[in-house]
């Protein structure tokens, strides 16, 4: 079956609603005093206490008596926030945000993420998997 509106409209590039929906939820959370939180996906490109991530994720507590200066925009959500007493400035990619919901009834909504890892990155593991193999003990269990 062909396409009614022809080739043209295959090649257009649809903007993602992610950060829309995410500004949305981060709304729907304050007008009602929930709690928003956004679970991130850690990598280098985000900047936030290492100290906190667990298995590279972090969930963090975005809500206004949490963080100062939050501004949420198509590309990235930035905000101020004291971690142990100690100021950080934070940044998420949006293509890091795995989910924001209200801590109070856990309403929110999850996001696929699709994030290509650098070729450095890939060949760094690879080593690291071959190293491993190579290490692994030439004993076999006898039974």
């Amino acid at each position: 079956m062909s396409n009614p509106f022809g080739d043209e409209a295959n090649k257009v590039s649809i903007p993602s609603t992610k950060p829309y929906l995410i500004r949305a939820l981060y709304q729907w959370c304050i007008d009602h005093q929930f709690t928003p939180y956004v679970s991130v996906f850690v990598d280098a490109k985000v900047s936030v206490p290492m100290e906190y991530v667990s298995k590279d994720e972090i969930v963090l507590n975005i809500g206004p008596a949490a963080c100062q200066s939050i501004h949420i925009d198509n590309d990235s959500i930035q905000f101020k926030a004291r971690f142990n007493g100690n100021p950080k400035e934070i940044y998420i990619p949006i293509t890091h945000v795995m989910a924001i919901y209200s801590r109070e009834n856990s309403q929110g909504m999850s996001f696929p993420i699709n994030i290509a890892q650098d070729s450095k990155e890939v060949n760094h593991k690879d080593v690291s998997l071959e190293t491993k193999e190579k290490t692994k003990s030439h004993l076999k269990l006898v039974k």
